[in-house]
């Protein structure tokens, strides 16, 4: 997310043009906002990288990750399905998919701590 976010941030024009799209001042604004969005999120899961994720400490970054992979993987998804020929989505769908079932599996699941007993007990 952090690698993203400075590239969406400081490369905006030529992302969009990789993508054949017009760099237009809102098109490069968008991706600018999306990129300090995912840059935000890349420092977040930083910060709380010491937390028990899944707790009831760190329940907010595990849902908030858990929401974006999974509002992110059904979109790019669709997308993907629509126009099945674009491997660049199909690659950016599966790889949303995967965090989202992970970071669905570390919000909804019973946390451990490296010992094996259950923080919840």
């Amino acid at each position: 997310m952090g690698f993203l976010g400075i590239c969406f941030t400081f490369l905006p024009g030529e992302i969009l043009g990789f993508f054949g799209v017009e760099p237009a001042d809102l098109n490069t604004l968008f991706l600018q906002i999306t990129g300090s969005l995912y840059f935000a999120f890349a420092m977040l899961n930083w910060m709380a990288k010491g937390n028990l994720i899944g707790g009831i400490y760190s329940k907010p970054v595990a849902i908030g990750n858990f929401t974006h992979f999974m509002v992110g993987g059904l979109l790019l998804s669709n997308s993907a399905f629509s126009s099945p020929e674009n491997i660049e989505i199909w690659i950016a769908a599966i790889g949303y998919s995967i965090l989202a079932v992970l970071f669905g599996w570390v919000s909804f699941g019973n946390p451990l701590k490296a010992d094996g007993y259950s923080v919840l007990n």
